[in-house]
């Protein structure tokens, strides 16, 4: 039996239209089983200088066997230059919502 893992890739978008629909692109490709969106406020340093600007996080939830694909497809579809792609294993995950992931993810 094959353990299957889950992954939370995390990106932010400059506004929640672009947000939304690489959220909804990622699920249609079944690249993601869910995709949480929410707005923050980021600070950080961008060519020498303090930014501070208003963003939608994104958090994918996702398994590990399509994590790879999905960290490629963020990377085409982002409008950033340099943009925020972190991946997260999680230490639990509730085996139901798991078996969903699965299902949801993948051909």
């Amino acid at each position: 039996m094959i353990k299957m893992e889950c992954r939370i890739v995390i990106t932010t978008y400059p506004d929640q239209m672009i947000a939304e629909k690489v959220a909804k692109d990622s699920i249609k490709a079944r690249l993601a089983a869910c995709a949480n969106i929410a707005k923050v406020r980021s600070v950080y340093v961008w060519k020498g200088k303090i930014d501070d600007a208003e963003e939608s996080l994104v958090l994918f939830k996702t398994a590990e066997k399509v994590v790879n694909e999905l960290k490629s497809f963020i990377k085409k579809s982002h409008p950033y230059e340099v943009p925020e792609i972190v991946e997260i294993t999680p230490k639990y995950v509730d085996p139901s919502y798991l078996s969903w992931l699965d299902e949801s993810t993948g051909s």
